[in-house]
């Protein structure tokens, strides 16, 4: 198959916080939790997408909150602390998956061959070509730098179509959802939108390079049975992020 018909193909980049990995309010690692994920991927897998996963760490470890609660001297300690508890999640997820029958290939941006290949990106683009779940851990393998920018950098590395960010709420709003009752949630919004109003959604490097790439995020719920693998099909659930309106996308919608 040559490169025009591979990218054919519908790809691209799931981000799964670490609240995706354990129960609502809780910290570690949920089974059923994990399962249902699982699942929704490799549904979507078995349809035909080619599906990459970045993971973050934040139900086992917080950088932010090791330094204040452990005294840690240099905060870059503690972000390397939370990349390894991406690579936990990430072995996690691998193993739920291929026990649903998907092939799957965890890459890490720090090296461990014993648990995991090194990211490279012509290999990761191969997995995915043969219809391996790719899952990508360890951020992007330096401090200072979130999951969610890992996330908008392999998406731009691997040619992904779209950025799919699963959080605890059903899209972007105007003010917190969980404290304010009244905020407005918006069908679509814009890159400058978010970075000129610091709307919550992903921090402001990753935006600015989706922004730059052109690279549509779709910010959705993950705690909405069966929104993973609509999104991962292309159905259009929670927030979309991009440059210009959609035509099918009407005025934001008040939440009351």
């Amino acid at each position: 198959m040559g490169e025009a018909g591979r990218r054919s193909k519908r790809r691209v980049i799931l981000k799964l916080s670490g609240d995706c990995f354990s129960r609502a309010g809780q910290s570690g690692l949920d089974g059923e939790s994990i399962g249902s994920i699982a699942r929704e991927v490799a549904d979507a897998a078995r349809a035909g997408v080619q599906v990459g996963v970045v993971v973050g760490g934040g139900n086992i470890i917080r950088g932010a909150a090791l330094v204040r609660s452990l005294g840690i001297v240099k905060p870059v300690t503690a972000d390397y602390m939370g990349m390894i508890a991406t690579v936990i999640n990430a072995l996690a997820l691998q193993d739920a998956i291929e026990s649903e029958g998907v092939e799957t290939r965890v890459l890490t941006a720090i090296r461990m061959e014993e648990v995991a290949e090194p990211y490279i990106r012509r290999r990761a683009a191969r997995h995915l070509e043969k219809g391996r779940v790719v899952i990508l851990a360890a951020g992007i393998g330096s401090p200072c730098v979130t999951t969610d920018t890992a996330a908008a950098l392999r998406a731009t590395e691997l040619d992904a179509q779209v950025l799919l960010k699963a959080t605890r709420v059903d899209g972007v709003y105007s003010d917190d959802p969980e404290k304010n009752p009244h905020a407005v949630r918006y069908e679509f919004v814009t890159y400058e939108q978010i970075l000129e109003q610091r709307l919550k959604v992903m921090d402001s490097t990753a935006i600015s390079l989706a922004r730059e790439r052109g690279l549509p995020v779709l910010v959705f719920s993950f705690r909405r049975a069966g929104n993973i693998k609509r999104a991962l099909l292309g159905e259009r659930v929670g927030t979309l992020v991009a440059e210009h309106l959609p035509e099918d996308v009407g005025e934001p919608e008040v939440v009351l």
